[in-house]
């Protein structure tokens, strides 16, 4: 059975309401530095969102605020559509995908992706039909028993990825996971992470300062203003065309650069007023 077939359908009244809201969130560092200020941002189910923006922007911070990773220093965060434990975090809703794969060296590739479930106390033997059926998601079912040092680095990330959705979260958060690699294994971790996101119905949230990479990835970009953080542009983009390597040579997506470019350099030149 597919991750997508054992993931239940949300109801109307679900579909309805927004899975995250940040409401004039600001975070102000022991520092004094001002990293978010009066951002705000509405999420709904089952999108894909690339919050794009030059470094020190904020971006990590968002997300890590979503996540439960940070404090907030003023605003509010809702999630409408989830059970909130005592933490005020939705109950197992959130994957997160670091910079680094962070994955532990003396475990195996499926010590490393069991690892969030044996947080939640299930035996591994309970577990290994689902570990091995994200592992196969992500393409690395041969490798169950390999350690990372045996891997590459974007077969690290591939399961990074896995141990993410592992927990089948409603929301994946992605802070610039493909960065460090180069340009091939870059474009094919995308259409890994598209496929997965078209198959499962995931909602994602994915923090990049690549216009080209948000661009492909999104059907909307977030475009924030540099430090203090908040958003300048929010748009959607649509495409008749399968997002494949044919896509990256059409005009739609040369136009949906061109956007997300020219938001981005108002974003940057509207900063330098501060």
């Amino acid at each position: 059975m597919s991750l997508a077939e054992t993931k239940a359908a949300p109801s109307k009244e679900t579909r309805k309401r927004p899975l995250v809201v940040m409401q004039s969130v600001s975070k102000v560092f022991s520092s004094g530095t001002i990293a978010l200020s009066g951002m705000s941002l509405t999420v709904e189910s089952g999108e894909f969102i690339s919050l794009l923006g030059p470094s020190g922007c904020g971006k990590s911070t968002a997300l890590r605020i979503i996540a439960g990773l940070g404090d907030i220093s003023a605003g509010k965060i809702d999630w409408p559509s989830s059970r909130i434990n005592s933490k005020g975090l939705p109950e197992g809703d959130i994957g997160f995908v670091f910079q680094e794969p962070t994955l532990m060296p003396w475990k195996t590739v499926f010590g490393n992706v069991y690892l969030p479930l044996k947080l939640r106390g299930v035996s591994k033997a309970d577990a290994r039909e689902r570990i091995m059926e994200v592992l196969a998601t992500v393409g690395l079912e041969d490798f169950a028993d390999a350690f990372p040092r045996e891997l590459s680095g974007g077969m690290k990330m591939r399961v990074s990825i896995a141990r993410a959705l592992v927990t089948k979260p409603k929301l994946l958060l992605m802070d610039e996971p493909f960065a460090a690699l180069d340009e091939i294994t870059r474009q094919k971790l995308n259409d890994d992470v598209l496929r997965l996101w078209k198959a499962t119905g995931i909602t994602v949230i994915f923090v990049t300062h690549s216009v080209f990479e948000s661009a492909y990835l999104s059907n909307r970009i977030v475009v924030m203003k540099a430090r203090p953080g908040r958003v300048h542009a929010d748009f959607p983009l649509t495409t008749s065309l399968e997002r494949d390597s044919h896509y990256r040579t059409s005009e739609e997506y040369r136009q949906a650069c061109e956007t997300a470019s020219r938001s981005l350099i108002e974003a940057m030149g509207g900063a330098e007023d501060h």
